[in-house]
């Protein structure tokens, strides 16, 4: 497999920056505002004064946008946002291997980076991060105190899932002891037979056989894999910065 997806494009010009820039040695053009912004770097900015631009800006700003929208197209076309992938024979052998080599460092960069949450049901998380157990909302428009606790712990759970599939057994340390089995040749009817007259095995455990398994334990971390998938699935349109 090869990617290369190259950073956003943003090729807009705007009609009132190309006139601050004609326009610089004004009070009112953003250079002027940027240059009084850094003398008063290490002074009381409430004596600074923003300046606001003349009416025959914005008619000319308004003669200047199909223009503006013109060049963008234009360079939108020469320069357009590169997304190049190949997809080798071996990438599809184990999907779900190498999508989770790929997916598990962007969950934890989003983790690290995101300014914000998606709403996420209350069903989706433990009870003491629901919104029925946080304070009430001072507005009805506002979000609740646990809204971005859950984001967080839904992200938690999506990561700890992919890190568990980027192992090569997660299972092992459920297994403990050392096994020890014998295979005793047997016929269709589960009867033993002499070798040779045999076309199946049965599989026995033998007399210094330690080996034990933590099937609950195993279970429970299965279960919480398969719920970090979900919660993929489910907040795959929320995974955004």
């Amino acid at each position: 497999m090869q990617v290369y997806i190259s950073n956003y494009r943003n090729h807009w010009i705007s009609p009132y920056t190309i006139l601050d820039w004609v326009f610089f040695w004004t009070d009112w053009s953003r250079c002027s505002r940027w240059t009084l912004e850094q003398r008063l770097a290490d002074e009381n900015r409430e004596n600074s004064e923003w300046v606001d631009h003349p009416a025959w800006v914005d008619q000319w700003a308004d003669r200047l946008e199909p223009i503006s929208r013109f060049v963008n197209r234009v360079l939108d076309t020469i320069h357009p946002r590169i997304t190049y992938v190949k997809i080798d024979r071996w990438d599809t052998w184990s999907m779900d291997s190498t999508l989770a080599a790929i997916v598990l460092p962007m969950l934890r960069q989003l983790q690290d980076t995101k300014h914000g949450a998606p709403n996420v049901d209350d069903e989706d998380v433990p009870e003491h991060l629901r919104s029925t157990t946080a304070p009430p909302k001072e507005n009805e428009w506002d979000v609740d105190d646990n809204h971005f606790a859950r984001w967080d712990w839904v992200l938690a759970e999506m990561i700890y899932a992919f890190e568990k599939k980027n192992q090569d057994d997660w299972t092992a340390e459920f297994h403990s002891g050392v096994p020890n089995m014998t295979w005793t040749p047997v016929d269709a009817e589960g009867n033993e037979v002499a070798c040779g007259e045999h076309r199946y095995f049965r599989m026995d455990r033998g007399a210094n056989d330690t080996h034990v398994y933590d099937e609950e334990g195993a279970k429970k971390v299965q279960d919480r894999i398969s719920n970090g998938f979900r919660l993929f699935g489910k907040y795959y349109e929320g995974l955004w910065d």
